[in-house]
């Protein structure tokens, strides 16, 4: 039976793959512990079913415990964040998901926290201090039933407009495993399918559909009700019973409102290094 994952880490554990078709490398920082992945050969991406890229998974105690930490995990995650990004330009992030839909509103709480900078020019920023700012546009598209478009057509039509030199798309995904949910930061830099975690994909959003780097950035908030038998009880559920079903923890308003804040930080420690994410954060709440 195949159980849904959106993370390269859970993908890769049931294969024995060879350094010519997957890279792995684990480092810890504090509580932080790191695992850099390369999918490299075709085997490996087709093994894996993941593209050929990079992928970054952080896991840290549960945010539901203690969030004491955020700004700690958030210097280590900015810097990997930086490392993928091109060094000068505007950035676009994109907040992928339905507000209105707890497990699924990590991308739009995450983007009402990142401080949009574009507008922020000439004699305004140079007087106001800001010059050294990196521009920053920040959209939240919402999801197919609530605007008819699909996700892909909006940010394809922005990244026209404004010509982003990358993009960051955070959006909710689905682990195989429980004891991730809530736990773990997954980048790459091949994009985000909208709508995979729960198997509603569409349109991806990649190099090859925009053009330019994407980074997705992603917690895993919900797991597959089949997997969740399996794990649990040892022996796969019947697919009419389970599959069509999604597992979310009870303290997912909690997760969300702190995984929201930490991929916030993030980004701001990876854009504006030379001010205090925290402060971005409280300046973005208040536009």
């Amino acid at each position: 039976m195949n159980f849904r994952t959106d993370l390269a880490v859970e993908a890769a554990e049931p294969h024995q793959l060879t350094a010519a078709d997957v890279r792995q490398e684990h480092t810890r920082e504090g509580e932080l512990e790191l695992t850099r992945m390369q999918v490299i050969s075709p085997h490996g991406e087709q093994a894996l079913g993941k593209p050929r890229g990079r992928y970054i998974t952080a896991q840290f105690p549960p945010l539901s415990d203690d969030e004491r930490q955020l700004e700690t995990y958030a210097a280590c995650l900015g810097r990997e964040l930086a490392a993928m990004l091109p060094p000068e330009g505007t950035v676009l992030v994109v907040g992928l998901g339905n507000r209105t839909v707890t497990p699924d509103a990590l991308g739009p709480a995450t983007a009402s926290m990142v401080l949009a900078t574009r507008h922020i020019r000439g004699e305004f920023a140079r007087t106001a201090g800001l010059d050294d700012l990196r521009p920053t546009a920040v959209v939240t598209p919402g999801v197919l039933g609530q605007t008819g478009t699909e996700s892909s057509e909006i940010i394809r039509g922005v990244c026209r407009e404004i010509h982003p030199v990358a993009v960051i798309v955070i959006d909710a995904l689905a682990a195989r495993s429980v004891a991730r949910l809530g736990c773990t930061v997954q980048l790459c830099d091949t994009g985000i399918s909208p709508g995979s975690g729960v198997g509603n994909d569409r349109r991806p959003l990649n190099r090859e559909v925009l053009g330019i780097p994407v980074i997705g950035m992603g917690v895993p908030t919900v797991v597959d009700a089949a997997t969740l038998v399996q794990e649990l009880g040892g022996s796969p559920a019947p697919d009419r019973a389970a599959s069509p079903m999604m597992v979310t923890p009870r303290e997912i308003d909690l997760v969300i409102g702190r995984a929201a804040r930490l991929i916030a930080l993030s980004i701001h420690a990876a854009l504006q290094p030379a001010y205090a994410p925290a402060e971005l954060i409280a300046v973005a709440r208040e536009m």
